[in-house]
């Protein structure tokens, strides 16, 4: 999409939380390197059928991994529709809050609009850009990536600039197929390669119930842990 269209379908609370956010990370983009794999195209806001995700208890199974509970914010980078966002929002309560962000702003304005209609007050929107989800320093307790992995055009840059972003003990949960790149998903082993090359650790990984694909759960590099983005050599896929 043109980000200049984009801009023109946000709300002002949405527009304002877009300049209340830090801009800057202190490093170009051009230090960063390019994947070396094919980037699938954003073809939809939502990934597979919400029945089907509702029957497997996804939202569930995302929570239980990252050990959820009310009160913690969790940002869904790559949101879309927001069907995580949704369920997630519930599942935090009203003392939490769920950052859905997402490089397309129309995709926002929809969820935005659902949640109002669901009366989910937790919810706040970011739209983001390919190498930065632009959320403030220390915001988040776990972060989500379902379905989407494979879509980020700047893979090292926007986990370099997601990596400030987590609290204390924060996780990142990443949910995807296991099948290459160019046919959306993302083999295991690539996936642990690119975030390790950051300075991500995984934790674990196992398969979703209700053939939701595989998730698997990271820790953020500590502040002052993170390679330089010249540092970074981008993995082979």
């Amino acid at each position: 999409m043109r980000y200049g269209d984009g801009m023109k379908a946000l709300t002002p609370v949405m527009i304002a939380a877009i300049l209340a956010t830090p801009q800057a990370r202190g490093a170009p983009p051009a230090a960063f390197p390019l994947p070396q794999r094919p980037v699938a195209p954003i073809v939809s806001p939502t990934w597979g059928d919400s029945a089907r995700r509702d029957a497997a208890r996804e939202a569930e199974q995302i929570a239980g991994r990252l050990k959820l509970r009310p009160g913690m914010t969790v940002a869904d980078v790559g949101a879309g529709s927001g069907y995580d966002s949704l369920r997630l929002a519930r599942i935090v309560g009203p003392g939490g809050a769920v950052i859905a962000e997402d490089v397309t702003a129309r995709y926002l304005q929809a969820l935005k609009a659902s949640a109002d209609a669901q009366r989910l007050r937790n919810i706040r929107v970011v739209v983001g850009s390919p190498g930065d989800p632009k959320l403030p320093p220390a915001s988040i307790d776990a972060a989500i990536m379902v379905h989407m992995y494979h879509e980020i055009e700047r893979p090292y840059e926007l986990l370099y600039n997601l990596a400030p972003a987590f609290r204390r003990g924060g996780l990142l949960g990443i949910e995807e197929a296991d099948r290459a790149t160019e046919a959306h998903g993302t083999p295991p082993a690539l996936l642990t390669c690119e975030l390790r090359a950051v300075g991500y650790r995984q934790l674990s990984l196992s398969a979703m119930e209700g053939g939701m694909g595989y998730f698997a759960v990271f820790a953020p590099p500590a502040a002052g842990q993170r390679p330089a983005p010249e540092r970074i050599r981008a993995c082979r896929g």
